[in-house]
């Protein structure tokens, strides 16, 4: 069997990591052929000597002599010599990578949300046009993804012929489960005290900073509820979230006959990672701790605090508001958490922030990044 050849985009962060894991337990069925990182130059010639890798890319400048910027990113997305595409820059820095690895003809498994979030009508619709596949690595969709797989009907994220079955039309309900991040258990919140420490001490997962943050106040579940109105073509009244502190049910799908799929494993990314990058076989091991009936003990299910987290709720006023909002949803957002993380504004002002920008209304995507940083000035403390 040859083996599979991937670029990597994200290659120093989690889920590059969580990547390059599953390609080191089964070096039969991986070859890395091109890496790519934000910024750091060293780790990534230390992942390129280790793998063998030749072609490089960094975002941002460096002195190694290494390409750099949006158009090094395409040209490695796009490389002929790529079988797959795995996509884990994070943020809007994704967005033009992905659209070059869909219209090179390559398949993408897709980690950076705010790619479908921004404009997922035009990458599925490219998606369909070029003939290729964007294979869900997030926990969240990759269990929905899994719970979906069956020879008589196709998720919408597959789908290459147009009168394929589909296997949204027996879908009741998607639930996507959240952790509640680390201020579930405290019911007297105040976001204005909330320090970037607490928000970066999340009890689950490790994550990089932005999307910890995203955890902490929610809106990274209300970002997955639009990934999923695109990768699964489920309408926005069939999506819903119950907070799950486990993590261990990754997400529920309920169908039209009456039954409930979960999909469960311990919190590890590797397991959605490797399903994504076998898919459609599933390995026949992986670098994690196989899920027992003792680890399913006390699982805890339930609703959101929408008052409590106000980002979450924002998000379905977003997926009401219908597709001009999810891009000013996750670029004001995007805005927000860096000044956050920066300390030029307090925890509460994320939300503040979007909702001003929501209130502004539809706007090309400079526009909408120039107020959030007008909304982040006035705000900042």
């Amino acid at each position: 069997m040859r083996r599979k050849r991937l670029v990597l985009l994200g290659a120093t962060g989690s889920i590059g990591s969580s990547t390059l894991k599953v390609v080191r337990a089964h070096p039969e069925r991986f070859e890395v052929v091109g890496l790519a990182a934000g910024r750091n130059a060293a780790a990534l010639k230390r992942l390129a000597a280790e793998f063998g890798v030749r072609r490089l890319a960094l975002a941002e400048p460096n002195a190694a002599g290494i390409p750099s910027g949006e158009a090094a990113l395409c040209d490695l997305a796009r490389s002929e010599a790529a079988d797959l595409v795995v996509m884990a820059i994070a943020g809007m820095a994704g967005y033009a990578p992905t659209l070059a690895a869909i219209d090179a003809g390559h398949d993408v498994a897709l980690a950076t949300k705010e790619v479908l979030v921004m404009a997922g009508t035009e990458v599925m619709r490219r998606r369909a046009e070029r003939g290729v596949r964007i294979l869900p690595l997030d926990s969240e969709h990759s269990a929905v993804f899994q719970c979906l797989q069956n020879l008589a009907a196709q998720p919408a994220c597959v789908r290459l012929e147009p009168d394929a079955p589909k296997a949204e039309d027996r879908i009741a309900e998607i639930i996507l489960t959240a952790s509640g991040g680390p201020f579930f258990r405290r019911p007297e919140i105040d976001w204005k005290r909330v320090t970037v420490a607490e928000a970066l001490n999340h009890p689950r997962w490790s994550m990089g900073p932005k999307v910890t943050v995203d955890s902490a106040t929610m809106m990274n579940k209300g970002l997955e509820l639009i990934e999923a109105l695109h990768l699964f073509a489920v309408p926005p009244e069939r999506l819903r979230v119950w907070v799950h502190p486990q993590s261990i049910v990754h997400s529920f799908v309920s169908f039209r006959d009456g039954a409930l799929l979960a999909q469960m494993a311990f919190p590890d990314m590797v397991l959605p990672i490797q399903y994504a990058l076998t898919w459609p076989d599933r390995a026949l091991s992986g670098p994690i701790e196989p899920m027992t009936l003792v680890g399913m003990q006390g699982l805890e299910f339930l609703e959101p605090d929408l008052q409590r987290f106000p980002c979450l709720r924002l998000a379905f006023d977003a997926i009401r508001a219908g597709t001009w909002a999810h891009p000013v949803l996750t670029l004001a957002n995007e805005v927000a958490v860096r000044a956050f993380l920066r300390g030029r504004i307090t925890a509460d002002r994320i939300a503040a922030v979007i909702e001003d920008g929501l209130a502004a209304g539809p706007a090309a995507f400079d526009e909408i990044v120039a107020r959030a940083e007008s909304a982040v000035a006035a705000y900042a403390h």
